[in-house]
């Protein structure tokens, strides 16, 4: 910022009823509201931390940047950001989301966990983010993809189910980027350089992702039909009920294969003999 351009917002700032927006390199005069993800379908347990307090998130939620979701053995939650991107975080999971407050397009810190990730196009165009892990940065530019951290090893599988991402290691920089394409995974250790991580295309991470999170999702319309975890309804209005499911409210059916309970009061007495 120039020495004009500043005393000019000095002096905005001291008349009355003005306020003037200060931009720093890197970040825009965007409210961070604007960059909220907003919960869509939880299940389990699923809590956002601030100021070192655990608050449960619910559908319809935002969460901020620069806070941290926390999942638990049962926890499931998807989330959706303006832009049309979306993501899913697994149980037993620690995401720090937006961190970075110079640059935007740095939306997660997986500590710890599985999450899958969507980034939407723009119009059909690249729309730039990256992903931090322990031990890799990943740079996506629209596409479907899957992480997994390791708790104890720190170690990143990174997924690809459709696009491509690029891979660089965050403790041994070296300049060079791994390419992951759609169908294939990379597996990042600590100690283990970029240059002689081996690219699998087996794609049993992607298979695993995508299997767990069919169940949790059928989980969570499970429990939304019945009323206990609080999420949307699935895709086209509710569909079909899963296996299992009774219609809330419904009585058992009657004694005798009754169709419906009668609710007629019972016969008067008979009249008293002689009458």
């Amino acid at each position: 910022m120039t020495l004009p351009t500043l005393l000019s917002c000095i002096a905005i700032l001291l008349t009355p009823g003005h306020v003037c927006a200060l931009q720093f390199p890197g970040m825009g005069a965007v409210a961070p509201a604007e960059h909220a993800a907003t919960v869509t379908l939880s299940t389990g347990r699923v809590a956002v931390v601030k100021a070192g307090e655990s608050f449960t998130l619910m559908p319809g939620d935002q969460v901020k940047p620069g806070l941290e979701v926390v999942t638990g053995a049962d926890g499931y939650a998807v989330f959706e950001l303006r832009d049309g991107s979306s993501f899913e975080v697994y149980p037993n999971s620690r995401v720090l989301f937006r961190s970075n407050w110079g640059n935007w397009n740095d939306i997660f810190d997986i500590w710890v966990g599985r999450m899958k990730i969507h980034i939407e196009r723009i119009m059909g165009k690249p729309n730039p983010h990256r992903i931090h892990t322990p031990t890799a940065v990943i740079s996506v530019r629209g596409t479907t993809f899957f992480v997994e951290v390791d708790e104890d090893s720190e170690a990143t599988v990174v997924g690809v189910d459709e696009g491509e991402v690029l891979v660089e290691h965050r403790l041994l920089p070296s300049g060079k980027q791994q390419l992951v394409r759609g169908g294939e995974q990379l597996r990042i250790d600590r100690d283990v350089p970029i240059a002689k991580a081996r690219v699998a295309k087996d794609g049993v991470l992607r298979a695993t992702m995508r299997a767990v999170s069919d169940v949790l999702y059928a989980v969570a319309v499970r429990n939304q039909n019945r009323g206990l975890g609080g999420g949307v309804p699935p895709p086209g209005g509710g569909g079909a009920p899963l296996p299992g499911d009774e219609p809330a409210g419904a009585p058992p059916p009657p004694p005798g294969g009754s169709s419906a309970p009668s609710t007629s009061a019972p016969p008067p007495p008979p009249p008293p003999a002689g009458n």
